[in-house]
């Protein structure tokens, strides 16, 4: 559904805003969503609710494991059906962007809200507390100077809402809209999870490239061949990953020059395949939709290379 990103200086009051914005949300899709409809669920989720203590930002290794382990309550909850607040400082930019990109990938819409306040404000707010969650003075201090201000002007942070301290509510109804009603960016290439290869991609791709080009050489032996043909090729044990299809052969179609093939051109022209297939294969595959590793769509997509390098593709 939706992620909503609190930043802010520490002991700035985010905890109270996300508890407005929760409540709100949350009582707004209870009146506004009909029993037939799926329940949309609100969930906060603090340095608190993943045991990160106030003491973790005192050293920055502590504090690199600390936002580790909030990011992964983020990935672990963050869902279609529910609008996740992260109620945290996410004071640097580059993991503000880490959770957008997360947001993209899941397919949700994200929105910023900045909690505005003094330095001289949220040190006063620190040492008052009486729950034993304070920051060391330096610690606070340090915290401030190496914060990083959201921006509307950057897409990681739009939609970006700021309240002020002294604010009674944040913009509760903008906010509602923006998580609601609001355009979801698609992935980009940066965000999509690069799709992996069966682990006997290599095998079937040496054996289907091999067999085709014996099938050739076998064909024109028998005699002249040109134009449109169909090779019977045999298959490799049945738990391989062609999957479903048990059967020992299986037909590719392809169209030939009207001239005789020479074992060169085609081993040269296999080993051109083969070449490009392996990067896809070790790399992840760069073509678009979903790559067909079995023997006949191997089969196929060197049918159509063979076209192409024997100039005649259409």
């Amino acid at each position: 559904m939706a992620l909503i990103t609190i930043s802010g200086f520490p002991s700035s009051g985010k905890s109270r805003r996300a508890a407005q914005i929760h409540d709100f949300l949350s009582s707004t899709l209870q009146s506004s969503t009909s029993a037939s409809s799926p329940q949309l669920k609100v969930k906060v989720i603090s340095d608190d609710d993943v045991g990160v203590h106030r003491a973790s930002y005192d050293d920055s290794l502590q504090e690199k494991t600390a936002r580790a382990t909030l990011f992964t309550a983020i990935t672990r909850h963050i869902a279609r059906d529910t609008i996740l607040i992260v109620d945290a400082m996410n004071y640097i930019k580059g993991f503000r962007y880490q959770i957008y990109c997360k947001a993209r990938e899941a397919g949700v819409r994200v929105a910023t809200v900045y909690i505005l306040a003094t330095p001289d404000q949220c040190s006063k707010w620190n040492d008052e507390r009486s729950d034993g969650k304070i920051y060391k003075c330096a610690t606070l201090d340090a915290l401030i100077q190496r914060f990083e201000e959201p921006s509307s002007m950057v897409r990681w942070d739009a939609p970006l809402f700021t309240v002020a301290w002294d604010d009674p509510t944040p913009p509760l109804e903008r906010i509602f809209d923006a998580v609601t009603t609001g355009i979801v960016k698609p992935p980009n290439v940066g965000t999509q999870i690069t799709p992996k290869a069966p682990t006997d991609a290599l095998r079937t791709l040496e054996h289907t490239s091999n067999a085709l080009v014996s099938a050739l050489m076998a064909a024109q032996a028998a005699g002249p061949i040109g134009g449109p043909i169909t090779l019977t090729l045999d298959a490799l044990e049945p738990n391989s990953n062609t999957g479903v299809n048990a059967s020992s052969v299986f037909g590719v179609r392809l169209t030939l020059p009207h001239r005789s093939l020479t074992l060169s051109e085609l081993q040269r022209l296999k080993r051109q395949f083969v070449a490009s297939r392996r990067k896809a294969v070790t790399l992840g595959s760069t073509e678009k939709g979903r790559v067909d590793w079995g023997e006949e769509g191997v089969g196929r997509a060197f049918a159509e290379f063979l076209e192409e390098g024997l100039g005649v593709g259409g």
